[in-house]
Parts: C-alpha cells; structure tokens; sequence
C-alpha cells in the first residue's frame, strides 16, 4: 500500500512538471510574439514619420552620396572647410574688391610664365636644377560625361516649360510664375555670383544642421505643409476654379 502511494504520489508530481512546463513555454512564446510584434508596430510608427519633400532616404543619398555630397555633409572638414574658404576667397575677391577675370587669368600667367622662364635661364648661375614643366592632358571623358549630364536636364527643363506653357496644369504654371517673379526680385538685390556664392554657402550649411535637427523640424514642416495645403484649397476654391479652361484636345493614337 505504502509502494502504491508513493507511485501514485510520484505520478502526481511529474504530471504536476509537465503542466508548469507547458505554461512556461507557452508564456516565452508569448514573450517572443510580443517582441516581435513590438519592433514591427515601432517600424509601422516609423515608416508614418512626415519627412521634408517626402523623403525616404538619407540626406547624404539624397545629394548623391559621392565625394560632393561628402564635401557638402562635412565627411571630411578639412576638404569641406577648404572648399568653402576657397569659395569665400573668390566672393572676396571678385565681388569686394571687383578684380576681373580675365585680368586675373592674365597677370597669374604672366607670374607664372616669368618665374619659369628666369628659372629655366638662370639656373646655370645659381646652381640648381631646372624646372620640370609636367605635360598637361585632359581627358575628354569627363567633359563628355558632363555635357551629356547638362544636355539630358536641359531638355528636360524646356519639356517642363513646354508643358507648363501648352496650360495643361496651372499649379505648376502658377509655382513657374511665382519661383521667376521671387528670383527677379533678389536677382535685384544683389549681383549673380553673390547669388551663386550665397546657394553655395547654403548647401554648406543647411543639409548638416537639418541632418542634425531633422526630428525637431519634420513636425514644423508638416505643419507648414498642412497650412500650405489649407491656403491652396481655398484659393483653388475662390479663384482657380472661376477661370474658364479650353477644351482639352484628345491625343492621337
């Protein structure tokens, strides 16, 4: 009797291990369900995030992600600090103290071209070796590669004017419109290479503070969008939709 008591007993207690295992496995895998489902819901918040210009990529890919996009994102300071000092030193020197080109061009050769000469000449009298003028060639490829870079948008550029201008959509006719009148007025303020040296100073500075700041400024600018998008819908409502548009004519096939 005491034999099949304790059998029974011992029966009890492993059926008892069997059940307590059963619902710790099934509450790790409830654990494990539940991290996964977190992570996925935090991807889900994450891909609904607003981003500037509705933007899905890096600012780096975003401006190409080579060596001027390095240049522009600060990779590298001495490069970039170079670049803009550089940059800076050409505003300076054209636009303040109004040096021109060509004269520029003109007078670094003639320095040039008569250091290498009394060199070339006089080195029999002081001893030393004489200059060694590297043979200068470019490539074509580049050249090419860029010219058909510049062609390609170029063309592009007159399709989207063609377009705008046929009045087959009047937001970008009116964006057009809006953009020239905006740059003839600060084209009026301040002379092209002013303008170019100021985008230029942009680029160099805007891109790795909104990089930095982007989480503080995404909200603003989805918030900007949102009024953007109000004023647009009542303006379209008062006035677009007054305009009387032409029959659109239909393509041939």
């Amino acid at each position: 009797m005491v034999e099949e008591s304790e059998s029974k007993q011992s029966a009890v207690e492993s059926m008892m291990a069997k059940i307590s295992e059963k619902i710790h496995a099934h509450d790790s895998s409830s654990d494990s369900d539940s991290d996964n489902e977190k992570p996925s819901s935090a991807s889900t918040v994450q891909s609904k995030i607003f981003r500037l210009f509705g933007r899905e990529r890096p600012v780096h890919h975003v401006l190409g992600g080579g060596k001027p996009a390095d240049v522009f994102m600060w990779r590298n300071k001495k490069i970039s600090a170079g670049v803009l000092g550089g940059a800076t030193a050409i505003w300076v020197l054209f636009e303040l103290i109004e040096y021109h080109l060509l004269t520029l061009i003109c007078h670094v050769l003639i320095l040039c071209l008569a250091l290498m000469f009394l060199w070339s000449n006089a080195h029999t009298f002081i001893h030393k070796t004489p200059p060694r003028i590297p043979e200068v060639h470019l490539p074509e490829e580049p050249f090419v590669q860029v010219a058909s870079a510049l062609t390609i948008e170029i063309n592009r550029a007159f399709k989207l004017l063609r377009d705008i201008a046929s009045g087959r959509n009047l937001k970008e006719f009116l964006m057009v419109i809006a953009a020239c009148w905006v740059l003839s007025i600060v084209g009026s303020w301040c002379h092209f290479l002013t303008l170019f040296y100021i985008s230029f100073v942009l680029l160099h500075t805007v891109p790795v503070l909104y990089e930095k700041y982007e989480d503080k400024v995404d909200p603003f600018a989805e918030k900007a969008m949102i009024e953007i998008k109000k004023q647009y819908a009542v303006f379209d409502a008062k006035v677009l939709s007054r305009i009387p548009k032409g029959p659109l004519k239909t393509k041939k096939v």
